[in-house]
């Protein structure tokens, strides 16, 4: 990776079907092989499901999802006289939404069930109640934190 230039931010463009930014940055995580259809199709079956069990807009449960398991702070390895420290740092918003992301998809690809549409429906459901897989994460993540407090002094 070069270290003369910072890449430059890449504008995501809204899903066709909801207009919704969040939507498509979820669908290019679930994509495997560039298949982007697939995707699509995935989440937008999980979105009906979410719809029907409800009652409301499933875009509202998934944006409520989204803020539940995004996190605060989280940890990262800095080497200080030859030890390597979790120091504890701020997340960004936009670093909180991807890893929100990350940790949503990573729980329902590891969820017991039949399908993907299920397990992500019943994901996204679990993190707006909060609860599940990825809000154990974020959870683990904010303890792990708070643990590594006394190494605040070393931030970047």
């Amino acid at each position: 990776m070069s270290r003369r230039h910072r890449a430059k931010k890449r504008e995501v463009s809204a899903d066709p079907n909801y207009e919704s930014i969040l939507v498509h940055m979820i669908v290019n995580r679930l994509m495997k092989h560039g298949k982007k259809n697939q995707a699509y199709r995935i989440m937008y079956k999980a979105l009906d499901e979410i719809k029907q069990v409800t009652d409301e807009d499933p875009i509202k449960t998934l944006t409520t999802a989204c803020n539940n398991v995004k996190p605060a702070v989280e940890v990262k390895a800095k080497r200080v006289r030859g030890s390597a420290l979790q120091v504890p740092i701020e997340v960004k918003t936009e670093r909180g939404t991807v890893l929100a992301i990350q940790w949503i998809l990573a729980a329902a690809r590891t969820r017991a069930g039949r399908n993907i549409v299920t397990k992500l429906k019943e994901e996204l459901l679990d993190a707006a109640n909060e609860s599940g897989g990825a809000i154990r994460k974020r959870n683990d993540v904010k303890r792990m934190a708070e643990a590594n407090k006394a190494f605040a002094r070393f931030r970047f």
